[in-house]
């Protein structure tokens, strides 16, 4: 089974790759903007050396730290905020980034960011470096993974309203600003399908831990839900066969949804939105498939419908090898009718408790009309005994013992029916007698016996 923590883990290392699309390009503020003042040369030169520091996040902090020592009050305490969101996710601390940015957003961004030049921006990051942080916390609290999730909805949402013409910076093409639009949107998605997943993957992490099932059905049931949210998602549908799949050995019933997911997930990304080696993925599947229904026919049949549809219908249903023997079985049974009881008999005179069979529930018991295919006579002419083969036309498997014998020679090759009383039986090698009259045998031809050969004259002696 393909680890989906690796997945998620693949998916927050790409949030974070793409976090220098916003912060490479976030602004530096000037130490004196039009609207604000500090208070002395002593915040003047804090301030100052927090900016120069921006290039080594454990020094900006503690920058930060002694501005608000020093300056508790300040004109610039948000944009402090701000820096220290940055300074933070500089220093690998995901956890700080949300405890200050959920403060900030609990105050409504727009209305702490004002500045007409560059409060857009720092909006932006905010949600941004949130929206990625959350994803660094493998243990994050149920109030962690809220504020992640509120400020990715956010960072969505607002990706219209910044990327405009009027935003762009002096420099910037329209292409590169059109894909760095694109990219924000991207992640925010992303970021939105990882803890929509996360419950799930975290469930699945837990069963190869302690091989409990009730983990897959909480995982199936999280993946059910994002699949819902997401149905583009390859590693959402990937997640939930996985966990159908698992569940397949407490409930036999999951394995066509979870083979309909796995092949979901193959027809439209096999790479698992680039997370993932695709052969090893559709190996797994192709695999699966084959091992349960025994052969990759309709295979094909089933990625284009789940390339179609997340879900499959309600009646959908993969037939197991087993299902299909089954059903061979049963067709063959009517239309071989009297092969199918005789190999029946066989399969459980050929057993180990074969001799037993035959004491205790076949011998001197009627058994139903039989068909074969003559072998041979004993004796040869008007025989008493007719040696038949059933599985093919070549084998001995029946001894007919008849009631009278026969006025001729049985013709070899002749097939016949019969009814009759199993009398004797020996495993090694294999032969079943039974009684039977010959004048109830059907379809039986016999040929004259050939005359003896005449006696040759004795020359006697003169």
């Amino acid at each position: 089974m393909h680890n989906m923590n690796r997945i998620f883990q693949r998916i927050a290392a790409l949030a974070v790759m793409g976090a220098v699309v916003v912060v490479g390009t976030a602004p530096v503020a000037r130490a004196q903007a039009p609207e604000k003042k500090v208070k002395d040369q002593g915040e003047y030169d804090i301030f100052n050396q927090t900016i120069k520091d921006a290039t080594n996040p454990a020094a900006q902090i503690k920058d930060l730290d002694t501005w608000v020592q020093k300056y508790p009050e300040s004109d610039y305490k948000d944009d402090r905020q701000y820096y220290y969101i940055q300074a933070y996710n500089g220093a690998a601390q995901p956890a700080k980034v949300l405890e200050i940015g959920s403060a900030l957003m609990a105050r409504d961004l727009k209305n702490v960011f004002k500045d007409p030049k560059t409060g857009g921006q720092q909006v932006l990051t905010v949600l941004y470096l949130m929206s990625v942080n959350v994803l660094k916390l493998p243990g994050a609290t149920t109030e962690q993974l809220a504020s992640g999730e509120k400020a990715a909805r956010a960072l969505s949402a607002y990706v219209d309203e910044y990327f405009t013409a009027a935003n762009k910076p002096a420099g910037t093409d329209d292409a590169a600003w059109s894909k760095t639009k694109s990219d924000v949107a991207g992640l925010s998605k992303a970021v939105l399908m990882g803890l929509a997943t996360r419950p799930g993957a975290d469930a699945m992490a837990k069963y190869r831990t302690d091989k409990n099932p009730a983990n897959c059905k909480i995982a199936e049931e999280a993946y059910t839900k994002a699949l819902q949210q997401y149905p583009d998602g390859a590693a959402i549908a990937y997640g939930l066969g996985s966990a159908d799949i698992c569940l397949y050995k407490v409930d036999p019933t999951k394995i066509s949804i979870g083979l309909y997911e796995l092949a979901r997930a193959v027809a439209i990304d096999p790479t698992l939105g680039g997370t993932a080696d695709p052969k090893p993925i559709e190996a797994y599947f192709v695999n699966t498939y084959k091992s349960y229904h025994g052969d990759d026919e309709g295979l094909a049949a089933l990625k284009d419908a789940a390339k179609a549809n997340a879900f499959p219908a309600a009646d959908f249903k993969i037939k197991s090898s087993s299902d299909i023997a089954r059903e061979k079985e049963e067709e063959f049974k009517k239309t071989n009718p009297q092969l199918a009881l005789w190999l029946g008999v066989k399969a459980q005179l050929a057993d180990t408790g074969g001799e037993a069979y035959f004491d205790g529930q076949l011998k001197g018991a009627g058994v139903p009309k039989l068909k074969g295919t003559v072998v041979d006579g004993k004796p040869a002419c008007r025989s008493k005994e007719i040696l038949v083969a059933i599985s093919d036309a070549t084998h001995i498997e029946i001894s007919l013992k008849l009631d009278a014998a026969l006025t001729g020679k049985p013709e070899a090759g002749t097939e016949i029916q019969w009814e009759g009383v199993p009398s004797a039986f020996t495993k090694d090698p294999f032969l079943l007698s039974m009684d039977t009259e010959k004048a109830k045998i059907e379809g039986l031809k016999v040929s004259p016996c050939a005359p003896p050969p005449a006696k040759k004259g004795v020359t006697k002696k003169k």
